[in-house]
């Protein structure tokens, strides 16, 4: 069987570039050689595009930039060329690719600028396609489509960078606090602030517009985290659910990376009734939003038994200890056949 040159890209212009290189790290290394060749492009955080061709341990370090072996390159967007450019010295050269794996999270990598490239390019890609990528990544986007289908979300309003805060304050009083103040497109919680007063509020919605020029307003859900790993085109696996719980005042950027006071229950500790309805909200949500390949799709479980939709991850974390593959190894799938099914399904959606 021939081998398939599999381009795996990381690194990235967003808040979360470190996330990705141990992500990608962790993908490269149990991407099988026997099945594959692989062509590493990393992209630095000013936005550089570089082939690179030296060790694991310096992508998670970070030197990998600094690399002897790094030449400037891109994917081409034209469909005759489906493939690597690289420039050396004042010629390029062209290396074919079958399959794009984006490990990248965050702007520019999970929102659907990278996809837009790829769908140009014809060259199949692992995960979600540019629309659903985008309305993924915006979380205001994302509830009305959710709510529009009769799955339940958190009350909210948006906030746009030129709107008169001082109008809106009464507006969010209204939700009761404490609320939640999020940049409607940023990834892994960056900007996200939880508030229980006015003046909590207005330094909040400040710390929220470093990050998006929109901002949500959003209702507190009491109760607790759940999250499914959802793998699949049409009809998709959903691994086994897990459960976040808090210590603090809720799962920020910096909980979810080190767990200082937060525990990840694994399986999740609900009964097999409430599991199978989470399963089958997460499918719904996944179908609704036209999720493709992979997502995490975490939602809350209210305490009067509501299930309410939270937000979907469409890269999300992929060391080998993260949520999403520690979910699917709970379901009896080894880290490297989650890898090989994820490029099963980009070929597979490319010819559908």
């Amino acid at each position: 069987m021939d081998k398939k040159t599999i381009a795996v890209l990381f690194g990235g212009r967003s808040g979360e570039y470190d996330v990705s290189l141990n992500s990608a790290a962790a993908v490269i290394e149990h991407l099988d050689p026997a099945k594959y060749d692989l062509v590493l492009i990393g992209i630095t955080r000013e936005g550089s595009w570089l082939r690179y061709g030296g060790s694991i341990e310096d992508i998670r370090q970070d030197r990998w930039h600094i690399h002897p072996s790094c030449r400037p390159s891109f994917l081409s967007p034209s469909r005759e060329v489906q493939g690597l450019v690289e420039l050396v010295g004042t010629e390029f050269r062209v290396t074919p690719v079958d399959v794009v794996f984006p490990v990248l999270h965050g702007k520019y990598g999970e929102d659907g600028t990278l996809q837009g490239l790829l769908e140009l390019s014809g060259i199949p890609f692992v995960g979600c396609g540019m629309l659903s990528s985008a309305l993924c990544m915006d979380k205001a986007l994302a509830h009305q489509l959710v709510q529009a289908a009769g799955i339940g979300t958190p009350s909210s309003f948006t906030m746009n960078k030129n709107e008169d805060i001082e109008a809106r304050l009464s507006e969010a009083q209204a939700l009761g606090f404490p609320l939640f103040v999020k940049p409607a497109r940023s990834g892994s919680s960056l900007g996200i602030t939880k508030v229980n007063n006015m003046e909590e509020l207005a330094a909040g919605i400040e710390t929220a517009f470093g990050h998006d020029n929109k901002v949500v307003i959003e209702e507190n859900i009491d109760g607790f985290e759940v999250g499914c790993a959802v793998l699949g085109n049409s009809d998709p696996l959903i691994g086994v659910v897990d459960e976040i719980e808090l210590q603090g005042s809720f799962f920020d950027y910096a909980e979810k990376y080190t767990l200082a006071h937060s525990k990840i229950h694994l399986p999740a500790r609900i009964d097999e009734e409430t599991a199978d309805r989470v399963k089958e909200t997460a499918r719904s949500i996944y179908r609704i939003l036209g999720c493709r390949g992979l997502a995490r799709v975490d939602m809350f479980l209210a305490d009067d038994g509501r299930i309410v939709f939270n937000e979907v991850n469409t890269i999300p974390g992929f060391t080998s200890s993260s949520r999403y593959p520690s979910m699917l190894q709970a379901s009896g799938l080894s880290y490297a056949h989650i890898l090989d099914r994820l490029l099963e399904l980009a070929a597979a959606a490319d010819r559908e």
